[in-house]
């Protein structure tokens, strides 16, 4: 028996070249990746009949590779499939099923004209095409078993292939969004049909402000053989029922309470009617005001007027040091009321702010959410959401004058049980503020939907087209 080496850029060019020196009886040894690509060993026990009977075109295109093409491993085994060894590696694993039907249809097509039929079975026996030698073949680094220029093409397929796949994605979840709009429309109309009446108050709950989510509960739980005015009564007590309150706890209880909240919803002028209804109640010596907004211009001007009228004391700060020491300074006070600065949900300023009343040296201190009664409910969501890390004791809605609808925040009430304690209908101290109750806001929100929501309740102007254009 000879051993020969073959030398080749890859293993389909190896595998050329013992096909054409040594013929179909050859047996591959070995192989392994040198730094040029793939070195074959193969051994043969005499000079190939192949070799012999290669046609004279044949041995000038062996003789000449730079003027004739490579042949192709498809053409050494007689595929016709895939011209690379990890697409035909995936043929391979992807007809398993039917592996005997493809072994002898490679073998009927591997017959070389004029040669022996027996050819196409010696090169199933001799030349090793197993999974495991074209696994470790396959398994080499790309800059050792391939050019520069062939790993670059690969990249680039690789890279089409998964700006293809994530078309593919995207077109589906496009597609199954429509279906379950679809199918969600279909349950819809299914359920209007079966429950005219549920679906006409969930209606009316949405419109008057409450989310979807919270209307469908609370219809869950009403009675099928309601009329339709007995079921509103009972969802408007049940919603009642749903909403926490916590009384008058800030003007009955002794501490330090600090009034947190986005910008812009009342929190200075709503400090400073709480102080004066405990003024009222108690003596104006026995309530102090401390602000620790240092960003807005006049933040503690505005707040020491109110406290000259009130008759009380008005501290400022501006650390946490600074607070607690304040804080212990007033500690014969009844009620110290904080107010602090107003940030956006989405400012960090907001979270080092909170981080003040975590000092481990300062007294406790109750934190109490103050945010407008006619916020949107996208944005109160958000707002609870950025308290989320901070225990909240309570949370005031103001602005009441100004709203056109109250669902949005007695969803977001119920929703994140978040009990209300105080709400504010206007400007003036401290006339303008009371004690929340359930079934008063409850009714508020069913007067203004009766009011702005209902559609022959509601302005609608007819606008020309013409003027519209």
């Amino acid at each position: 028996m000879k051993i020969r080496r073959f030398f080749g850029k890859d293993m389909r060019e190896a595998l050329s070249q013992v096909k054409a020196e040594l013929g179909s009886d050859a047996v591959i040894m070995s192989n392994r990746k040198v730094a040029d690509g793939i070195e074959l060993v193969a051994a043969y026990d005499k000079e190939p009949e192949a070799k012999l009977s290669v046609s004279k075109p044949a041995q000038k295109a062996a003789s000449t590779p730079q003027q004739q093409p490579m042949p192709s491993l498809s053409e050494i085994i007689g595929d016709d499939g895939p011209d690379s060894l990890k697409a035909l590696l995936e043929k391979q694993h992807g007809g398993k099923n039917q592996s005997a039907t493809k072994a002898s249809a490679y073998k009927d097509e591997a017959r070389p004209v004029g040669g022996n039929p027996q050819h196409a079975n010696d090169i199933a026996s001799h030349l090793d095409f197993s999974e495991a030698f074209i696994d470790e073949v396959e398994s080499t680094p790309a800059a050792d078993s391939f050019p520069s220029h062939q790993a670059a093409s690969i990249d680039d397929s690789n890279t089409q292939s998964s700006g293809e796949l994530a078309q593919i994605k995207e077109e589906l979840a496009s597609l199954r969004n429509v279906l379950q709009h679809q199918v969600a429309d279909l349950m819809e109309a299914k359920q209007r049909r079966q429950q005219p009446v549920h679906h006409y108050l969930i209606q009316r709950l949405t419109d008057m402000g409450l989310s979807h989510s919270l209307a469908s509960q609370l219809i869950s739980y009403t009675p099928a053989h309601y009329n339709e005015r007995d079921a509103w009564v009972y969802l408007l007590n049940l919603l009642a029922n749903r909403i926490n309150v916590t009384g008058n706890d800030i003007l009955t209880q002794q501490g330090a309470v600090a009034l947190v909240g986005p910008t812009g919803t009342g929190k200075t002028t709503t400090v400073a009617k709480l102080a004066a209804r405990y003024a009222q109640k108690y003596g104006a010596d026995s309530v102090a005001m401390i602000t620790i907004d240092t960003y807005r211009i006049a933040a503690f001007e505005q707040l020491a007027t109110y406290g000259k009228i009130i008759g009380c004391t008005v501290r400022k700060a501006q650390s946490s040091e600074e607070l607690a020491d304040l804080l212990f300074q007033l500690r014969h006070k009844r009620l110290v009321l904080i107010d602090t600065a107003g940030f956006s949900q989405r400012d960090s300023r907001l979270i080092k702010q909170i981080q003040q009343f975590e000092n481990g040296q300062m007294q406790p201190v109750k934190k109490y959410l103050v945010a407008q009664a006619n916020t949107q409910y996208p944005a109160l969501q958000r707002i609870i959401e950025a308290y989320d890390g901070i225990e909240l004791n309570g949370c005031i809605f103001t602005k009441l004058d100004e709203c056109y609808s109250l669902g949005e925040v007695l969803s977001a009430a119920v929703e994140y049980q978040l009990p209300v304690s105080y709400v504010t209908d206007g400007q003036k101290v401290p006339e303008d503020i009371k004690v929340a109750e359930a079934k008063s806001l409850v009714s508020a929100a069913a007067k203004l939907y009766k009011k702005y929501g209902l559609n022959h309740t509601s302005s609608n102007n007819v606008i020309r087209t013409a003027r519209a254009v």
